[in-house]
């Protein structure tokens, strides 16, 4: 197994609360990148076990964690993937995984602030898989074995840029600035003992706004692989935000506000805190 974090823009792995520069532990500098360390993600298993006979780079709770994928090639997110969030937003089932895009540019790291684009912002939290390989058309039965890991992540989404116009459209409002922070680490699939069953939650202002596990997901994770690798090529660090179950904002009509923090959390790979700031809107038309 392995827990694979960024600092400083570096790879580096967290074992037992320090963190190890993946470049220096192995020698290769080529290992400083964090998509080459996605890319190459079947040695990391190995590797991982050096940290325990090696001096660290300090520890991990004052280190300044970024996205541990900072630059995905590719974002996709997948929208009604949770029964009870289909209910809450008043949508049918999908027949298919719903899949839209996040643009690059809104990944941020665990502690990320997020600047606030209106007064209709939303939380979503997500488990997010990783791919490892380069990939197409990859069979259900086979697709953990292209996941590199995953990662926990936030999907913020503007509901008033997101569901303006009919039809809607997705990507712009959830691809403002820093609105898909993730982390805290990306982790191997051995270190969960089910990676279809994990629980994941989400609190706002120290509110409890969701909560749910992976097992309850209409589209599971292999089967969202399988699927967008049939119709789009996948690379090294791309990212699919799984889908979020019920709670958001909208369903509740309260949305988010500068102050407010938001703590996302998951099984095994720790939590996400991004406070809320001032931002600035999309330009009027």
């Amino acid at each position: 197994m392995f827990r694979l974090v960024n600092i400083n823009e570096r790879a580096a792995f967290e074992y037992d609360g320090s963190w190890y520069d993946l470049a220096e532990l192995s020698g290769d500098t080529m290992l400083a990148d964090p998509l080459v360390a996605v890319a190459r993600h079947r040695e990391l298993h190995a590797l991982y076990g050096r940290c325990a006979s090696e001096p660290s780079g300090g520890r991990v709770v004052d280190a300044a964690l970024g996205a541990p994928v900072s630059q995905p090639r590719q974002v996709f997110g997948i929208g009604l993937n949770y029964q009870d969030h289909a209910g809450e937003s008043g949508a049918p089932l999908p027949p298919a995984p719903l899949t839209f895009t996040k643009f690059p540019s809104c990944i941020a790291g665990p502690t990320a602030d997020v600047p606030l684009s209106g007064d209709m912002v939303d939380w979503e939290v997500e488990i997010v898989a990783v791919i490892g390989d380069d990939a197409s058309h990859v069979a259900t039965d086979d697709a953990w074995g292209v996941v590199a890991g995953l990662t926990l992540g936030q999907d913020i989404s503007d509901r008033a840029v997101q569901l303006t116009g009919v039809p809607p459209q997705f990507c712009l409002g959830k691809s403002f600035a820093n609105y898909g922070p993730i982390g805290p680490a990306l982790v191997s699939i051995d270190a969960f003992a089910d990676p279809d069953d994990l629980a994941l939650w989400c609190d706002v202002a120290g509110e409890r706004m969701q909560a749910a596990r992976t097992s309850q997901l209409i589209f599971s994770i292999p089967t969202l692989v399988a699927y967008v690798s049939s119709i789009c090529r996948l690379y090294p660090g791309d990212l699919i935000f799984t889908g979020t179950p019920s709670g958001v904002g909208m369903a509740r009509g309260r949305y988010l506000a500068p102050g407010e923090t938001i703590v996302s959390g998951a099984d095994i790979i720790g939590e996400l805190h991004n406070p809320c700031v001032a931002g600035t809107g999309p330009l009027a038309t």
